[in-house]
């Protein structure tokens, strides 16, 4: 099932959309009783609520249409660091990382976990904003999220997909300059706008635990292309990582990192500038397609 926020009338709705993308059905007919909103119709689900199949053809729906699936999630995304081996030795050897000093320690021993605010959630069409004196360093980064379920503390591994709702696309957009410059990754991360993210949520139940073909191309040139089998530490470590130190809760969004290819991988890095178009996209799931487009001061 997809799952999807669409503008209809200039008013966000809730809505189911077909395997194709061509055609939705509004919630708010399929389910009059359930809740208007991603989070909460996520939480409803999770506490036994059922979405009936849709009747009929749907109304045709645009790319334009659509937006941010999750625009509120309860809290910041959770996001991860160096989460494909070959991404964390780019990393490592770009000189942006300053959470690792050689080589041999690029491969970390323990997911690194750290939050990206939902207010740099944007939808999946929408321009990336280069921000005066925010600009010089912007990279991407395509990303797999994971959107939790059924919440809970302490989920052993074993357990960990029973969580799980489903699954989104994510662009972890990036100034590497502030990256570098404060030591870590909140200020560098979560800038407005600096994380695109959708078609829709595509449920669990669709996708199973396969791996995932994840790409990213800047003006339709390749730039990444990996498996969601790359990654060091998968969907049910991460959840039992990070549910052993708090609650997860439904509508929780974890950002599972990014494979090679980013910009500071290059060398000299090649970052985005004005103009620039960057889609990201998973197998099974769908494509965001974003550009870069320069504010005002």
């Amino acid at each position: 099932m997809r799952l999807a926020m669409v503008r209809v009338e200039g008013s966000p709705c809730l809505a189911q959309v077909d395997a194709e993308g061509r055609h939705y059905w509004p919630l708010a007919e399929l389910a009059p009783g359930l809740p208007a909103d991603m989070a909460g119709l996520i939480a409803a689900v999770s506490n036994g609520a059922t979405i009936p199949g849709p009747t009929g053809k749907g109304r045709p729906l645009s790319e334009e249409m659509l937006l941010a699936p999750l625009p509120n999630p309860p809290r910041n995304i959770f996001c991860v660091g160096k989460n494909y081996h070959a991404h964390a030795h780019e990393f490592a050897g770009s000189g942006y990382d300053s959470s690792s000093t050689s080589a041999a320690d690029a491969i970390p021993k323990a997911p690194i976990i750290f939050s990206k605010p939902f207010t740099s959630i944007s939808g999946p069409w929408d321009d990336i904003p280069l921000w005066p004196g925010l600009d010089q360093g912007v990279d991407y980064e395509a990303e797999l999220a994971v959107v939790i379920g059924r919440g809970g503390r302490n989920i052993p591994r074993a357990q960990a997909l029973s969580h799980v709702f489903g699954y989104t696309v994510v662009n972890d957009v990036t100034a590497r300059d502030l990256q570098g410059t404060h030591k870590q990754w909140l200020l560098g991360k979560g800038i407005d706008g600096f994380c695109p993210m959708g078609p829709w949520i595509v449920t669990a139940d669709e996708l199973g635990d396969r791996p995932l073909r994840i790409t990213c191309r800047v003006n339709d040139e390749p730039r990444q292309d990996a498996s969601t089998a790359d990654l060091i530490f998968d969907v049910p470590e991460l959840i039992e990582t990070i549910s052993r130190s708090m609650a997860l809760l439904s509508g929780d969004v974890i950002a599972t990192g990014t494979p090679e290819g980013v910009g500071i991988g290059f060398k000299p890095p090649r970052f985005l500038r004005d103009g620039d178009v960057v889609e990201c996209a998973i197998e099974g799931i769908g494509r965001i397609r974003n550009r870069l487009r320069r504010m005002a001061g």
